[in-house]
């Protein structure tokens, strides 16, 4: 009994030993909290806010104060699904919408709003079925970021007591119903038809003037080109009939060359196949006995030589 009496204390004093061990092993443990970058720590002593816990190593007093879950500081995007909104023509279309935000208040974020998330996403929806309320369809495809800015103050403003900062609001899609989106496909391609048509009568009315402006400095360069023809051969037969002239001059032909070589253009006169009458002029009949007379002469001096002299006797000069 001795020895049991001896061991029982001493396992009770183990016991003891290794309890303490463990109670302040947990209580270093529970001292102790690391938080990660670009987090914040929430700590609550009683029930109460203490403290913001930064990036770091921190020190709680354990079993008084309890920290909260971290909240993440870096800017967050939240993708909200298709919302229905009613345009000011009374067509429903499908908007995507997405949101760029900040935490920038661990406090706020945590004590002022239940869930931030939620209530972004809810504003959202709302602050997007006004602004887009006031529009009508073509407006509301064609002002894509004046929806946006409005969005981003009126989310901006709300949301700044709450600890969050609206960086920046994004529609993803704008989707209108499928009879909508067929009209405006037929309408778009009408209008790419009209203007493929404007853009082919343009080419046609460019391509005619400008053919028609060639063909005009056509026609004035061939004009020239037969001016300056014309003017050139007109200067050459005026230089060849001057030559002509001259030398016809400088030789100083007598009746009888004039008249032979009158003779010798008769033939180019008549020299056509549908010539059926000829005009002779009436130099032509002087031309024809000058030179038959030409001709005579010389027949008659021609005989004259060949003809012997007539020996006439010498008739004596009468005597006194």
């Amino acid at each position: 009994m001795s020895d049991v009496d001896a061991i029982i204390p001493t396992t009770i004093a183990w016991l003891l030993a290794v309890a303490v061990f463990i109670f302040v092993l947990v209580v270093i443990v529970r001292s102790i909290r690391i938080i990660p970058q670009a987090s914040a720590g929430i700590v609550e002593r009683l029930g109460r806010y203490h403290k913001t816990l930064s990036p770091g190593l921190n020190l709680l007093v354990p079993f008084i104060d309890r920290l909260r879950p971290l909240i993440d500081m870096r800017e967050q995007v939240v993708s909200f699904p298709p919302q229905p909104v009613i345009t000011e023509d009374n067509l429903v279309v499908s908007i995507d919408t997405v949101v760029y935000f900040q935490v920038t208040d661990a406090r706020a974020a945590t004590y002022e709003i239940a869930n931030y998330l939620g209530a972004v996403e809810q504003l959202t929806t709302t602050t997007l079925r006004n602004v887009v309320g006031g529009l009508n369809l073509e407006e509301a495809l064609t002002s894509r970021d004046n929806i946006n800015g409005q969005l981003r103050l009126v989310l901006d403003e709300a949301t700044g007591k709450w600890g969050i900062r609206v960086g920046r609001v994004e529609l993803k899609a704008i989707d209108p119903p499928h009879s909508i989106q067929d009209s405006m496909e037929k309408q778009m391609r009408a209008e790419r038809d009209r203007r493929a048509l404007i853009l082919t009568a343009e080419g046609t009315k460019q391509s005619a003037i400008l053919t028609a402006e060639g063909q005009r400095q056509a026609e004035i360069l061939k004009a020239e080109g037969d001016k300056q023809a014309a003017v050139l051969r007109a200067q050459g037969e005026a230089e060849a009939i001057q030559v002509v002239f001259d030398a016809i001059h400088a030789g100083d032909p007598d009746d009888k060359l004039l008249a032979y070589q009158y003779l010798q253009t008769l033939p180019k006169i008549a020299d056509s196949a549908s010539s059926k009458l000829w005009i002779i002029p009436s130099e032509f009949t002087e031309a024809l006995k000058g030179l038959s007379g030409s001709f005579l002469g010389a027949t008659v001096d021609g005989a004259a030589r060949s003809r012997p002299q007539e020996t006439r006797p010498a008739v004596e000069p009468p005597t006194p």
